[in-house]
């Protein structure tokens, strides 16, 4: 079996880093996250996943993602259950990050102006002009006769 969530998204508000009484880091967090296809006008919808991370991970999305980064997870999807205060069974899904990783490119997060990946723009297909065609006789080797190979 395979328990396998990856999702990319902004971050809804600012992780705050908290820690148990045995001493382990937690933080938890909500990825808003655009769904692949548009409604009849146009629009994407937007699906709000809550993450949780915990020791390392937890320490790492905290120190370096704020309130609108670009965050790529990768984890495990977890269901729990409570009864709440009125004597109610309450389901929660959440994503148990196991990998954080950024995306876009710095400029990305502050201006929003910067190519979506952060890659650099697409190189043209023009040679230069002091390209020559090459000789063919220039990558001539010679191969050993078939009669000399050992097998």
């Amino acid at each position: 079996m395979l328990n396998l969530a990856v999702l990319m998204g902004r971050l809804t508000a600012d992780p705050e880093l908290k820690t148990t009484s045995t001493g382990i880091s937690v933080t938890s967090f909500t990825i808003a996250v655009d769904r692949t296809y548009q409604t009849a006008g146009g629009e994407r919808q937007t699906d709000f996943i809550n993450c949780v991370a915990w020791r390392q991970s937890a320490e790492f999305i905290t120190k370096y993602f704020r309130k609108g980064s670009m965050i790529a997870v990768q984890g495990s999807i977890q269901v729990r259950n409570y009864v709440d205060n009125n004597n109610q069974k309450r389901y929660v899904t959440e994503v148990i990050v196991d990998r954080a990783s950024f995306c876009g490119s710095k400029a990305e997060t502050g201006t929003g102006n910067a190519d979506r990946f952060g890659a650099p723009p697409p190189a043209t297909n023009q040679m230069p002009s002091s390209y020559q065609s090459a000789d063919p006789s220039d990558f001539e080797t010679a191969l050993p006769a078939d009669e000399n190979l050992p097998f």
